[in-house]
This record gives structure tokens, C-alpha cells and sequence, in this order.
């Protein structure tokens, strides 16, 4: 267990700008998703199941790639430049992860490679762009 600890203390800085870079994350997938969801005409209030269920492989693939990337720590946004070679490849691959999930029967969908194009520019640019924003507003 404390090797487990020990492993997750070195990619999560537990600090108040953490929190702050945990929560802006979650917003902006979430504004992906629910952009993504209008633009095919899904109304969210009168459907929100659906809006999660479409979050939630997006969710699981970040949380699994910025941990194990080390994407919660002071590191990973240091620079400008150091968030965007860091965040970007992260998101490319929680991108693949949600693709792999949807392409099961535990979400709907599927995997496209149309969908994981349109995701990897469409949530890597608000991704970026918001920890580009957390390295000059930091640095």
C-alpha cells in the first residue's frame, strides 16, 4: 500500500492549485461534451443520461492518462510549453481510451475515427488552451 501511496504522491501535488487545475479540467472536457451533444442536436436538460454517458469514457481516460502522466503536479504546468507537450499527448490518449470504452456495450456509440479526430482537436485545444492559461497565470 505504501508503495501504491508513494507512486500517486509523486504525480499529484495535493495543493490548492491542483484543485483548481482538477476542476478547470473537468469543466472543459464537459464543455466539449455537451458542445459535441448539441451539435448533433441532443438537448442535455431533457436528456442528461445521455450527456453522461458520453462524459463519463471521456472522464475515465483523462483520470487514467493525467495520473499516470504526472499531469497533477506543479511540473506539469510550469511553462506554457511544458503544459502543451504534456497536456496534448495525455488527452490524445484519454481520447483513445474513451473510443476503446465506447466501442463496448458499457456506453453508447461507437469507436470512429472520425469522433476521435473531431475529440483530440476539439477537447486538446480547450485542454491546452486552459493549462497554457494555469502556466502564465502560475509562472
Amino acid at each position: 500500500m505504501s508503495t501504491q501511496t508513494g507512486v500517486l504522491a509523486r504525480r499529484v501535488d495535493v495543493a490548492p492549485t491542483t484543485l483548481l487545475v482538477a476542476v478547470g479540467d473537468l469543466f472543459f472536457i464537459g464543455l466539449f461534451v455537451l458542445l459535441g451533444e448539441l451539435s448533433h442536436g441532443v438537448e442535455p436538460l431533457s436528456q442528461p443520461l445521455l450527456v453522461l454517458d458520453t462524459y463519463v469514457p471521456f472522464l475515465i481516460g483523462w483520470l487514467l492518462t493525467s495520473i499516470l502522466g504526472g499531469l497533477y503536479t506543479r511540473d506539469a504546468w510550469r511553462t506554457p510549453k511544458r503544459a502543451v507537450s504534456l497536456t496534448l499527448p495525455a488527452w490524445i490518449g484519454a481520447d483513445l481510451v474513451a473510443q476503446l470504452l465506447r466501442a463496448t456495450s458499457l456506453f453508447h456509440g461507437d469507436a470512429a475515427v472520425t469522433f476521435f479526430l473531431v475529440a483530440a482537436a476539439v477537447g486538446g485545444f480547450f485542454l491546452t488552451g486552459w493549462r497554457v492559461a494555469v502556466a502564465w497565470a502560475t509562472g
